[in-house]
């Protein structure tokens, strides 16, 4: 028998669908049983057909959740950083290597995309310097 997890989670958008995981030995195939779907942003676990999951189910399905959701905060941090390096770049670029026609092509765009950056940036620190909740 193949040391395999007990469930496995399929990646789809904003979460997952959950299997069980068994071995059949007799006919030595992997058996992948749909038990949930779970929702990242709010959490939502919904058992597949009539399936009620055990307590198992539920603690593998809770801690995978946690961990992705860590995941996913990790990344979006690293994707702001990864912008802050592109604009710093992009920054050298212009001023330094730049064509008058590459320049066209994207300043409209760019000034609209770090205005409408600056403006979310702003708001969001004046809310917290005035002790507001966090927007959605």
């Amino acid at each position: 028998m193949p040391d395999l997890p007990p469930y496995h989670f399929r990646l789809r958008d904003n979460g997952a669908v959950v299997f069980r995981v068994g071995y059949d030995s007799r006919n030595q195939r992997i058996e992948m049983e749909p038990i949930a779907t779970v929702q990242i942003r709010n959490g939502e676990i919904r058992p597949q057909a009539d399936r009620i999951l055990t307590p198992a189910d539920r603690e593998a399905i809770d801690a995978w959740l946690e961990a992705r959701q860590a995941r996913q905060a990790s990344r979006e941090v690293d994707d702001a950083e990864r912008c802050i390096e592109s604009l710093n770049a992009t920054a050298h670029w212009a001023q330094t290597r730049a064509s008058t026609e590459q320049l066209e092509q994207i300043t409209e765009r760019m000034l609209l995309a770090i205005h409408d950056l600056r403006s979310v940036l702003v708001r969001r620190q004046a809310d917290r310097l005035a002790g507001k909740p966090p927007r959605s």
